[in-house]
């Protein structure tokens, strides 16, 4: 008789460093370093909560535990201490992680564990937040109510591999359930905050560069009479934090938000820009500049005018959609004060000639 395959429902912890080979490029031997340190810190912490780790491959965790509460418990707890670690080191060498958790039935021996549940686990981990935690809708299921987090739902998601779209939330790490901040009102017109651009390069000189191009956009967009644009004071308080867009949106009071980013190899740079509507999550406009820097200044004022001229037309091309798709009882039409007495003398001609016309 053939031997029973065992198997046993298990939590997975799946882990990695965002931009791991970014920062390996730039300088291995400290960013092994820096990883080793990580990582006395962090392996404790698994067995803390009730977990063993089963694999390390490079820069990954994977820790299997009993229980989904476990689980997230440790993956928040992980996110929190990585916080506290990276706030005494230099942003362009921060190690944040990704982490994803799942629960699956997995079959297992006496030293490790196989089956689909892992890859799931590995995926909801690559489609997670630097800094931030995703987890599976059986996680969120067996949790609700059991951690003191607030879950986001992110919708289905098409993760590789696997062979129905999933639905996924994501954790809002910082911290226990407190009251959202209110949210500001939208102005008259079209809101826009350009967020400053992310420097990819792994070169920290990139940042001035970066910072100036992302400046230079909102100084153009401001003279638009047609915009409200947020003050860059503003928008870069959010640089360098993995904050979800609609969060943004509501604490700036915006519609949409460009954001883009910065990546010079020798004498080319590459920059990219996207323009997002930020209520929906939707992507409205994308590009992608590859120049060579012989005149640093020159691409920059090319780079900030190309961009600025397309934003205003693709701002104003979606408010017309929306002005088209608004229900007809909820559009309102402005009135100057001078025709508010002739409008209430028609509305009381009409009331008293309603009062006295005879019924049919």
């Amino acid at each position: 008789m053939a031997e029973r395959v065992r198997r046993r429902l298990t939590a997975i912890l799946a882990a990695d460093v965002a931009g791991y080979g970014r920062l390996m490029r730039t300088d291995e031997a400290r960013t092994l370093s820096d990883l080793k340190a990580h990582q006395a810190v962090l392996f404790p912490m698994v067995s803390e909560f009730g977990g063993r780790i089963i694999d390390t491959a490079g820069d990954g965790i994977l820790a299997e535990f009993a229980s989904a509460v476990q689980a997230v418990e440790c993956a928040v707890a992980i996110q929190k201490v990585m916080t506290e670690r990276n706030a005494a080191i230099d942003q362009t060498r921060r190690m944040q992680l990704r982490i994803g958790v799942n629960i699956g039935d997995l079959i297992w021996d006496e030293t490790r564990i196989y089956g689909d549940g892992i890859n799931v686990a590995a995926r909801l981990e690559g489609i997670a937040e630097p800094g931030g935690v995703c987890v599976s809708e059986d996680v969120y299921r067996q949790t609700l109510g059991k951690v003191n987090s607030d879950f986001i739902d992110i919708g289905e998601q098409s993760l590789k591999n696997v062979a129905r779209p999933m639905r996924a939330y994501k954790i809002a790490v910082n911290g226990p359930r407190t009251a959202a901040m209110p949210g500001l009102a939208l102005p008259s017109k079209p809101s826009i905050a350009v967020l400053a651009f992310e420097n990819i390069s792994g070169d920290p000189k990139q940042e001035y560069f970066a910072d100036g191009l992302a400046e230079d956009i909102i100084t153009l967009l401001s003279r638009s009479q047609t915009l409200f644009v947020i003050a860059r004071n503003s928008s870069f308080t959010y640089k360098g934090r993995a904050v979800d867009v609609k969060q943004i949106a509501r604490e700036l009071g915006v519609r949409y938000l460009l954001e883009g980013s910065v990546r010079r190899g020798g004498n080319r740079v590459r920059i990219t820009a996207q323009l997002i509507d930020a209520v929906t999550g939707n992507h409205l406009w994308a590009e992608r500049y590859d120049r060579e820097l012989a005149d640093i200044f020159g691409v920059q004022d090319e780079i900030t005018e190309a961009v600025a001229g397309a934003i205003e037309p693709t701002v104003a091309q979606m408010e017309r959609h929306r002005a088209v798709r608004k229900p007809p009882e909820t559009a309102t039409i402005p009135r100057s004060p001078a025709c508010l007495p002739r409008l209430l003398s028609a509305r009381v001609s009409r009331r008293r000639t309603s009062a006295v016309s005879p019924m049919p």
